[in-house]
Formats: C-alpha cells, sequence, structure tokens
C-alpha cells in the first residue's frame, strides 16, 4: 500500500462546457500568449490567482464567463484547479517580471 496521495479523479458531467473553458485556459497559458496575458492582469491590477475575477473581466475570453457558470459545481472545482496548476508552470522568468500578480498580499 502506497502512502501517496493522489488527487481522485473526478467524472466531468458537461465535457462540452468543460473542454471549452479549460481550452480557454490553456490558450491564455500558452507561449504564444502568456505574457501578453500577464500583461492585461497587470494593466488592471488584478492578482492572477483571483480566478473568478480573472473570469469576469473576460481576460479569458468573452464566452468563458457564462460557459463556466454552466457548470456544476464538481466540474467548476476543477477547472478553478486546472487555472491554479496552470499559473504555477509559467516560465520562472516572466513570473519575476511580473512578481506583483504572484505576490501574496
Amino acid at each position: 500500500m502506497s502512502n501517496t496521495y493522489e488527487q481522485p479523479v473526478l467524472p466531468i458531467a458537461d465535457p462540452q462546457h468543460f473542454g471549452a473553458v479549460k481550452a480557454a485556459i490553456e490558450s491564455s497559458f500558452s507561449s504564444a500568449k502568456v505574457a501578453e496575458f500577464l500583461k492585461s492582469l497587470d494593466r488592471l491590477k488584478l492578482r492572477i490567482r483571483d480566478f473568478e475575477t480573472v473570469l469576469t473581466k473576460g481576460l479569458l475570453g468573452a464566452s468563458t464567463a457564462a460557459e463556466y457558470n454552466g457548470l456544476g459545481n464538481a466540474d467548476q472545482g476543477q477547472i478553478r484547479e486546472f487555472y491554479l496548476a496552470s499559473l504555477e508552470r509559467v516560465a520562472p522568468e516572466l513570473r519575476a517580471k511580473f512578481f506583483k500578480l504572484y505576490a501574496y498580499y
């Protein structure tokens, strides 16, 4: 028996909307777009970990908030986890450049 914790895989209740929201997050954090995404957060003085505000300001795409709001609680939780994991994978040099976005104050 292993002592390591593994996050349970929950089934996706609404694969179509879940996929659309996940794709919008992947696009925002893609190497081609992440710098511009971080600049837009910086201009609006938003914290990168404030997912709901980033979403409602339309920074993940115009229709993404509506698609996210149509998801059930479990799907929304998985999207938030995916978003938070994505922001932690940003290249260290970009994270350093936009350190205020990542600060916990």
